[in-house]
């Protein structure tokens, strides 16, 4: 049993790293309403400003629309193939079913510079332009992970004996999926989507060496921080994009939880 000491000890060190990965994030969410355009500790006033003056960027309006745009189709794309995966390895045994979890997983145990660097190599080499499909391209591609992973689990869980009653009582394998399976994943698959969703739309390395003349959110916000310009307004949108990030996995965490407790 531990001692007293030690968890007045573990709870100061949780509240130093929690302090370390959202302290940042807090300061951002301070100077987003910071009244000057100069970034000094304390702020001399709270403001809205920037916010108006964000929004009337056309070219952050542009870009945030990019990115939802991307995300959305992109995590589409990712709900059809990582669940079409997931059920293939699962349900079927055949000779290479291993090599194919693999390559599927593999793109999101990669740094994101080599997955940006070889899709971009590919597209080269087939001579295709980076544009905005290339964009979707390249975050479906780690976005299939995700759900891949919540959906294969969820199957793992689920007895095989509730699809083989089902087909015992005249349902063919359509009508068993529709009124057996699907329910039983469908909170592992809203979950997965949205975390796809989430990832997709806060990624910048693989937007990078996809993208091309198109300029998404975070591509925006990288280039706004280099060039030391619109700082206030970088703010305001790092500010909305955590928050546009955060929710979803909230909401995601929720759905999975429902989904264990199912299964229990």
């Amino acid at each position: 049993m531990e001692s007293r000491a030690t968890r007045i000890v573990l709870g100061i060190w949780v509240a130093l790293v929690l302090v370390f990965l959202f302290g940042p994030i807090a300061i951002i969410a301070v100077y987003a309403f910071n009244a000057s355009n100069v970034q000094t500790w304390p702020i001399p006033g709270f403001s809205l400003r920037w916010f108006a003056s964000a929004w009337a960027n056309r070219e952050i309006r542009s870009s945030l629309l990019l990115s939802l745009e991307a995300g959305v189709i992109a995590t589409a794309i990712a709900v059809l193939l990582g669940t079409a995966a997931a059920f293939a390895v699962h349900r079927f045994r055949f000779v290479g079913r291993e090599a194919v979890s693999f390559i599927v997983v593999l793109p999101i145990a990669l740094p994101g510079i080599i997955t940006g660097m070889a899709l971009n190599s590919f597209f080269v080499f087939w001579g295709l332009g980076l544009s905005f499909w290339t964009i979707v391209i390249g975050h479906a591609t780690f976005c299939i992970v995700v759900v891949y992973n919540n959906v294969i689990a969820r199957l793992r869980r689920m007895p095989h004996s509730l699809s083989e009653a089902s087909m015992d009582l005249g349902a063919d394998s359509w009508r068993t999926f529709r009124l057996v399976t699907m329910p039983m994943i469908s909170t592992s698959l809203i979950g997965g989507a949205i975390l796809a969703f989430a990832l997709s739309f806060d990624e910048v390395i693989v937007t990078t060496f996809t993208a091309g003349a198109q300029n998404t959110l975070p591509l925006w916000i990288f280039g706004a921080i280099r060039l030391g310009q619109r700082l206030p307004e970088v703010n305001v949108v790092v500010l909305v994009v955590t928050a546009i990030t955060f929710i979803p996995v909230i909401v995601a965490y929720r759905y999975m939880d429902q989904s264990t407790d199912r299964s229990r």
